[in-house]
């Protein structure tokens, strides 16, 4: 790792300390952070429901929304799609749950991974017409892509919402009310932060803005807040910035999560071994909550979780969140033995290429997390696939400074049966027969993308918001670091660097690759010190080294412990 520290605007450091009784280090992590002005960084420290904007800002939203009192109106029959992983069923959650306070009863489908494939598939719109046709369909985290699908349910007279966040890669504009800021056709560049789960939270907000105009007692009764803890889960496990009101719905939403009033998220909760005593932080989401989530629609039917989320039954919620615990491990397990597989294919044919590519009978529904684990590892764009008779499915992810959605339009609709996706995140399906020919294309196509936007890959930067002394980590210190939580995508965890730390005598091995040590504070204290996957090299004892380190309260049995991760030391660097 490269240790970059850049020194911050002094004047603007010390107007922030005095202004809101910050420490240097905090007002510097503030200013580093966008953060300069006094009233900037209040509003971040301070989020309220007020910064959350108009949802009418957003283009066709209105339209949406209109369309959508006129089915409550008419008491009409409603079909929704959603996707199948958390921000899709968060999303779906979120509507079946308002639409049901208004008394009607639409009926929702995921689909199932296995036999209908990404988004809305032929297959999927295939079930859903099976229950009949309704009059309002709408598709959630999917649709923006699919003109034919989507044509299909308005040849049939139904009228059509598409509510996504995924960028549009046709020059087809699809048959129906489109809210998507990332769309081409409905483009809002200062929206498009927002997942799908945030969008629809804004959908709801218009619905609702719209009855109580019209004084409908019904549209008073909800408590709009409420519904925040699902915009949270889905926002962070799609790895959504956690800046403006993505920020704002977050911290509200992780508040409303460890309070939430569904037996269905109680119950996942308490399956996911999150302490009653601590808060729930974005980690918790993206590490426990979200791969069982994820788990029923890698190996099963993602319509499980929204069952779970919609049921009132405490008993029942349970069983459902052991069953989505069982499914979890086995997700485990097939990942595991599939990584392994892959990790030794790609080292056969090369980790100095521009991109890798790993294919073989593995379940498709870990594929795209080996694909990350596998970018991250080498620092390479990554496609993984899984083979299912003559196709190849799978997922791609990439790294800092490539974007795959570019890197694949030159042959995606040539050689591939089907794609899309983020810049950083794509699906792809492609003839088991052409498999040797992606690789060559990908492989050839990020080496082009890169040369043509002035870099390599770059190495690994370490941002060092703060030097800091042991004198200075406090309590007040950590309280203060809490409150610039959530943390995630868009507001990383700062890292705080400490120089010429004498190595202390007594580092722990535990597990195959993490060890833990303590250092001895000024104030007679110790902080405990936890580094991950880096026993392979732990600085021997009494040696001078500089450490880096994210500090962050730990809450066990009830209790508060001062806790540093180790993110990376050196030896001590002259000054």
């Amino acid at each position: 790792m490269k240790w970059i520290y850049h020194e911050p605007d002094s004047s603007a450091i010390r107007d922030i300390e005095e202004e809101l009784g910050l420490l240097p280090s905090i007002a510097s992590v503030l200013v580093k952070s966008g953060y300069g002005r006094v009233a900037d960084a209040e509003k971040f420290l301070t989020p309220k429901l007020s910064h959350v904007l108009d949802p009418f800002l957003v283009p066709n939203l209105e339209a949406a929304a209109n369309r959508i009192v006129k089915a409550i109106d008419r008491r009409e029959r409603i079909s929704i799609c959603g996707d199948y992983d958390v921000d899709g069923v968060t999303s779906t959650t979120l509507l079946v749950s308002i639409l049901r306070q208004f008394g009607l009863s639409p009926d929702f489908f995921i689909p199932r991974r296995k036999d209908e494939g990404y988004g809305m598939s032929p297959e999927i719109v295939k079930r859903i017409l099976s229950h009949g046709v309704p009059e309002l369909f709408l598709a959630l985290d999917c649709g923006t892509n699919a003109t034919e699908e989507v044509r299909t349910f308005r040849e049939l007279g139904c009228d059509a919402i598409i509510v996504d966040h995924h960028r549009s890669k046709t020059t087809a504009q699809p048959d129906a009310i489109l809210v998507n800021p990332n769309s081409a056709f409905a483009a809002a560049p200062e929206f498009s932060a927002l997942c799908t789960a945030g969008l629809i939270f804004k959908v709801i907000h218009g619905v609702l803005k719209l009855l109580r105009s019209r004084n409908d007692e019904r549209a008073f009764k909800i408590v709009l807040k409420e519904y925040l803890d699902l915009v949270a889960m889905g926002t962070i496990t799609d790895i959504s910035p956690l800046v403006g009101e993505n920020r704002t719905m977050t911290w509200f939403g992780l508040k409303q999560l460890r309070n939430t009033k569904r037996e269905g998220l109680k119950a996942l909760v308490a399956a996911s071994n999150i302490a009653d005593t601590a808060d729930i932080l974005p980690v918790d989401v993206s590490h426990r909550i979200g791969p069982r989530i994820n788990a029923s629609g890698r190996l099963a039917d993602a319509s499980l979780p929204v069952e779970m989320f919609l049921c009132s039954d405490a008993a029942k919620c349970r069983r459902y969140a052991d069953e989505l615990n069982e499914m979890n491990r086995n997700r485990q397990e097939i990942e595991r033995a599939a990584f392994e597989e892959a990790l030794a294919q790609v080292k056969e044919y090369g980790t100095a290429r521009n991109a890798l590519l790993a294919c073989g009978n593995w379940h498709t529904g870990v594929v795209g997390i080996i694909a990350g684990k596998l970018a991250r590892m080498f620092n390479r764009p990554c496609i993984v696939l899984g083979i299912e008779g003559k196709l190849a499915k799978g997922s791609g992810r990439s790294v800092e400074g490539v974007n795959l959605i570019e890197v694949l339009k030159p042959f995606g609709d040539e050689i591939l049966e089907a794609w899309g996706g983020h810049p950083m995140a794509v699906g792809v399906t492609v003839e088991v027969a052409r498999v040797g020919k992606l690789r060559e294309l990908f492989d050839k196509s990020v080496g082009e993308f890169q040369a043509a936007n002035d870099g390599e890959f770059p190495e690994e930067n370490l941002e060092i918001a703060a030097w800091l002394k042991t004198a200075d980590l406090t309590s007040e210190l950590f309280d203060q670091i809490a409150k610039l939580y959530p943390f995630g995508e868009g507001n990383p965890e700062p890292v705080f660097g400490l120089r010429n730390v004498a190595m202390p005598a007594g580092a722990i091995k535990f597990g195959e690759e993490n060890f833990r040590f303590q250092l001895v504070l000024p104030s007679l204290s110790r902080l405990g010190v936890v580094a991950w996957h880096k026993a392979a090299a732990i600085p021997p004892a009494g040696m001078k080294v500089d450490l880096a380190m994210k500090l962050a309260w730990n809450n066990y049995n009830g209790r508060k412990y001062l806790q540093a991760e180790l993110v990376d030391w050196r030896p001590a660097q002259a000054q």
